[in-house]
């Protein structure tokens, strides 16, 4: 499931980033998927330098992970840059009718004031930034979410009533008809949805562990000085977790929290840390929601998902984000029949 979602996110974003069908998802294309591979394990070999007390002397010699690294990173550049050529090639010629839909596009219609400065490794750099940020993450989240939804069988069915309740009824429904429906009105009454998305990153944000830099001098509310240069690192995992922040249930899966009289309400950004807090709150919040209720509204309305072992808990794999090792296996049902 974790690999298919992988996949899905990757082509969405590729989709909304570059404004190009990638098509991992059916595994058609034989350069995407040897550019997907790359990209994922691009990600891994820049993590492992955290722990490889070798990985310069590695680089210089071109050998061993490092060597591993720089020809991804080299499928990666090659891919990404011949898409920027072409899209360049395109609307220059007017080939291209939806120019500014995607973020490239705009992009480079900006460029051309600043040629000098928002040149073709500048428009590389957003484009691979925009899928860092947005592929993994949502990935991640959604393994984690149908994770929970397993664990708890009957949040798994009041979500899918919820969701059944908010897109307009049709008497013949299946997968294009009904994602027609699932517009934006029908999205914005799913508040137990939004909930227990909440919930799962509460308990299991995509990304774990951040840092930041002190700017300036400083005393924080504790008391405690840091200096201008100081680095911080805080758990947002551990956050989630802690009682006095979140109550005694605060280890409890219960997307009831997040609800007043069946509306969502949003804790203060510096209690739920998922998305980062004040001038660095994630730009990309509200479309990851988005992302994420239109995959799980999809999947829910016409299947059921059960794990296929019981009794083995998730083991977390070292990475940047809060990936599941070996994946999510599940069992899936058709809505409607019993397993």
């Amino acid at each position: 499931m974790q690999d298919l979602l992988m996949r899905t996110t990757m082509d969405s974003m590729f989709k909304v980033g570059l404004g190009t069908e990638l098509n991992t998802l059916s595994g058609s294309d034989e350069s995407s998927i040897q550019f997907s591979n790359a990209f994922d394990e691009a990600s891994s070999l820049v993590y492992y330098r955290y722990v490889d007390l070798f990985w310069q002397v590695k680089r210089y010699l071109n050998i061993g992970s490092e060597a591993k690294l720089k020809k991804s990173i080299q499928i990666i550049d090659n891919f990404v840059m011949q898409l920027i050529h072409q899209k360049r090639g395109q609307m220059k010629n007017g080939h291209d009718s939806k120019a500014r839909e995607d973020i490239l596009s705009r992009f480079i219609l900006a460029s051309e004031e600043d040629p000098e400065t928002m040149n073709d490794r500048y428009l590389r750099d957003i484009a691979l930034s925009f899928l860092i940020a947005g592929k993994d993450t949502t990935a991640n989240t959604l393994s984690w979410f149908f994770y929970m939804l397993c664990k708890n069988p009957i949040v798994q069915d009041k979500v899918a009533y919820e969701i059944k309740e908010s897109v307009e009824w049709a008497q013949e429904d299946n997968m294009e008809t009904y994602t027609r429906r699932l517009n934006q009105g029908a999205i914005d009454k799913m508040h137990y949805l939004h909930a227990t998305l909440t919930e799962t990153l509460r308990l299991y944000p995509a990304v774990p562990v951040d840092g930041k830099m002190a700017d300036e001098d400083d005393v924080l509310p504790n008391g405690y000085r840091v200096i201008k240069g100081d680095g911080m690192n805080y758990m947002i995992y551990a956050m989630g977790r802690m009682k006095y922040l979140w109550g005694e249930d605060a280890e409890e899966f219960r997307p009831e929290r997040w609800l007043v009289n069946g509306v969502f309400q949003q804790e203060s950004p510096y209690k739920f840390i998922s998305f980062n807090a004040g001038p660095r709150i994630c730009l990309g919040k509200e479309f990851a929601y988005r992302q994420m209720k239109i995959m799980a509204a999809t999947l829910l309305h016409f299947f059921r998902f059960k794990l296929e072992d019981e009794s083995n808990g998730p083991i977390y794999k070292t990475i940047f984000t809060l990936h599941m090792d070996k994946g999510l296996q599940l069992l899936v049902y058709p809505r409607g029949i019993s397993a």
